[in-house]
């Protein structure tokens, strides 16, 4: 794991530990491994981008949805368990996991 001020950091290593969707040099996106709904991960080790960062990103997320998934997203971006490192999940609308999710052909 990498390590920053003492800490180590998960979203830095971007393990492959679940299917990608999406990766170039800003951001990546795969499936979470605790939640099973698709997570953008912003490379830089910092949990605050700038809004024009952050709006790209969240772009980005919601295209992935619309072109693996059939389901209607809410973003969460409250960072609970990793929260020194900027990352957004895209829930269902109505729920939190994202097991059994529709996928598109």
């Amino acid at each position: 794991m990498s390590i920053f001020g003492g800490e180590t950091c998960e979203l830095c290593d971007a393990a492959r530990m679940s299917e990608w969707f999406y990766e170039d040099d800003e951001c990546w996106i795969a499936e979470c491994e605790s939640c099973a709904v698709p997570m953008v991960v912003w490379r830089e080790h910092n949990p605050a981008p700038p809004d024009d960062v952050k709006e790209r990103l969240l772009g980005r997320l919601r295209a992935v949805v619309d072109e693996f998934f059939d389901f209607e997203l809410r973003i969460d971006d409250n960072m609970r368990t990793i929260p020194n490192h900027y990352h957004a999940h895209a829930r269902p609308k109505n729920g939190f996991y994202g097991y059994g999710l529709r996928r598109k052909n």
